[in-house]
């Protein structure tokens, strides 16, 4: 077919010679090829350009196309993009390593203030062990260890220790612990003799009193 239209327009121009007038050649763009060869298209100014579209179902062209040089510029920001985020992630990890390690360390040294006071506590029990052997008079030692009790006494309850009152007391699960029981009344529980001191730390409870209980 394209060799016969190229014979009709050789024929209509020689007629046209023939008969001294000259028209002028008109192209259908319609008729234009679109399936060039890459060497026979024009040259983009912008450089070579890549696909990143699929082809055109009819002509076979990609739909859109980018500059290679805006490609490479797409890719060296998204290199650095990646460095900056791995940069990131390797500060946060050395971030909580040492968050990690400042905590431990913190709770590791909570008790050394209370440990500090209580070095004094352990300094006297030594002056009155050593006194007591140099002098035993039970005394003067019994004296001494109960000088060495209210000191430590009051260091605890610096630190928020105290004591739990439970004698002739209402029996409080709570607060009290029954190790031993008489009495066989109905009445409501009492604590009728301590066995073993209970403590609060700051208002709570960390052990709480062995008692006798007795009812009435």
């Amino acid at each position: 077919m394209t060799e016969d239209r190229e014979h009709r327009e050789r024929r209509e121009e020689r007629e046209n010679e023939e008969g001294g007038t000259k028209r002028i050649k008109v192209t259908d763009k319609r008729r234009v090829r679109t399936d060039a060869r890459p060497e026979e298209r024009p040259l983009d100014p912008r450089g070579p350009v890549i696909s990143t579209g699929a082809d055109h179902p009819a002509t076979g062209v990609a739909e859109t196309e980018v500059p290679r040089e805006d490609l490479d510029q797409v890719r060296r920001e998204a290199a650095e993009y990646r460095e900056h985020l791995q940069r990131l992630q390797a500060e946060f990890d050395n971030y909580r390593k040492r968050v990690i390690k400042e905590q431990t360390r913190t709770m590791d040294m909570a008790a050394e203030p209370l440990v500090r006071k209580l070095l004094e506590v352990l300094d006297e029990f030594d002056l009155a062990l050593m006194h007591a052997e140099r002098n035993p008079e039970f005394d003067k030692f019994l004296h001494g260890v109960e000088l060495v009790y209210a000191k430590l006494k009051d260091i605890l309850r610096s630190e928020g220790l105290e004591q739990i009152d439970a004698l002739g007391k209402p029996f409080d699960p709570q607060l009290h612990e029954g190790l031993m029981q008489s009495g066989e009344g109905e009445g409501e529980p009492v604590v009728s003799d301590v066995l073993r001191h209970g403590y609060t730390m700051k208002g709570r409870v960390i052990r709480p009193a062995g008692v006798k209980v007795t009812r009435r």
